[in-house]
């Protein structure tokens, strides 16, 4: 068996631990199928049962110290240089090899700032220190965010294809809601339909299934992550979709703006809201690079927004995706304390990211929109076609 995505990250594991001169980075865990550490989907993409070990070393070494039920399995994945399992205890063993190794320091899995970084668990982390009582080792913890959110955040060509895919089957099923979507129809209605053609084209939802996709429907509707409703859909009246499906393990995450009735009777009101978050993400797209620091684009949106007298919006511009709709690291956010340090992270080539905000209308509710880019050498590129005018679903009957 195996698994060249995994094995891809696995290599450019070994990468990030040079490039930040890190000795060695231990993956910590046990009965993943109950609480599974995130990273474990990049390099490995299987559980483990008993206590385990993944020790990856600056030099390129890739070590699995594993129950012996679990080594064969290992094994056949081919992603480690040695598989060691063992019977009883794994102390010795996991001594014996960071003896061996004698790293100066040892990236674990813990984080202030990133959930995505955080799968050490207390309990794991007790068992350590007492299975390393007595050795220098128990000074040299270090925290693994920084490496994990490159990890995470530097897409393989293999990771981009199937997010693009992800995208490109969401934006067909936005096309053919454009085909169904009637005056009268409720948001529950509307919901059903998305799920109907999620399983014609074979994927699954990017996030907890009633909630996605959001359908908000009309001005007394508030955007978030509350569930379809009985609202109905009304001439004159805006449709937000906040939607995405996962495809071979990858997510999209777009929203899209539909306005029921005809081109010219879309009321200025909304007409200039909805250029405004449009332009928005175009600046911000603009202005997106490598190099550049989370907050630093946030800014750049936010005040696009404020000077053309709207309100701050309230929530990040943009999060990663990848293997989770929300994929941890680096975030395009103000510096808020909700955010921590993510958005002081820096922008890297090969990070998708979304581009999201609204305004508030005075009579319409909210104006939304998302898009989703790759980070690129000299800028980004757009993932999503970037919608360009408000979807306007004509009057006709039920």
């Amino acid at each position: 068996m195996t698994r060249q995505l995994e094995r891809q990250k696995c290599k450019q594991t070994c990468e990030i631990l040079q490039e930040l001169d890190l000795d060695v980075w231990m993956i910590w865990v046990r009965e993943t199928a109950q609480m599974a550490d995130p990273v474990l989907k990049l390099v490995l993409g299987s559980d483990l049962v008993w206590q385990s070990a993944l020790i990856f070393t600056k030099s390129g070494e890739k070590i699995a110290i594993v129950g012996n039920f679990d080594s064969d399995g290992i094994e056949d994945l081919r992603l480690f240089d040695q598989v060691i399992p063992y019977t009883q205890s794994i102390r010795e063993k996991l001594r014996m090899e960071l003896d061996r190794i004698n790293p100066s320091q040892i990236a674990l899995n813990y984080s202030r700032n990133d959930v995505a970084a955080d799968g050490l668990t207390v309990g794991m982390h007790e068992l350590l220190l007492d299975y390393l009582k007595g050795t220098p080792f128990l000074e040299r913890f270090v925290s693994a965010e920084s490496l994990i959110s490159r990890l995470r955040g530097r897409k393989t060509p293999t990771e981009i294809s199937r997010i693009q895919k992800a995208i490109e089957i969401t934006e067909q099923i936005f096309t053919d809601a454009a085909e169904y979507l009637r005056v009268g129809f409720t948001e529950q209605q509307i919901h059903r339909f998305f799920h109907e053609r999620m399983r014609e084209y074979g994927v699954t939802s990017a996030w907890e299934a009633e909630r996605n996709p959001a359908v908000d429907a009309g001005p007394d509707k508030q955007f978030g992550h509350a569930g379809p409703t009985e609202n109905k859909t009304k001439v004159g009246h805006l449709l937000h979709f906040d939607f995405g499906v996962a495809y071979q393990g990858f997510c999209s995450d777009i929203q899209r703006m539909f306005f029921f009735g005809e081109e010219k009777g879309i009321p200025e009101e909304v007409q200039t809201a909805f250029e405004t978050v449009r332009d928005t993400i175009r600046a911000a797209a603009r202005f997106v690079k490598a190099g550049r620091k989370g907050h630093e684009v946030d800014a750049v949106a936010r005040s696009f927004i404020q000077d053309r007298g709207y309100d701050e919006y309230q929530h990040a511009l943009g999060h990663q995706v990848g293997r989770n709709v929300h994929d941890g690291g680096t975030l395009l956010a103000p510096l808020w304390d909700r955010y921590g340090d993510s958005p002081m992270g820096t922008v890297e080539k090969g990070n998708v990211f979304t581009l999201e905000l609204y305004v508030t209308t005075r009579n319409f509710g909210q104006v939304s929109l998302e898009e989703n880019i790759v980070v690129t050498k000299n800028g980004c590129r757009f993932l999503s076609t970037p919608q360009q005018e408000l979807i306007c679903i004509k009057p006709k009957a039920k």
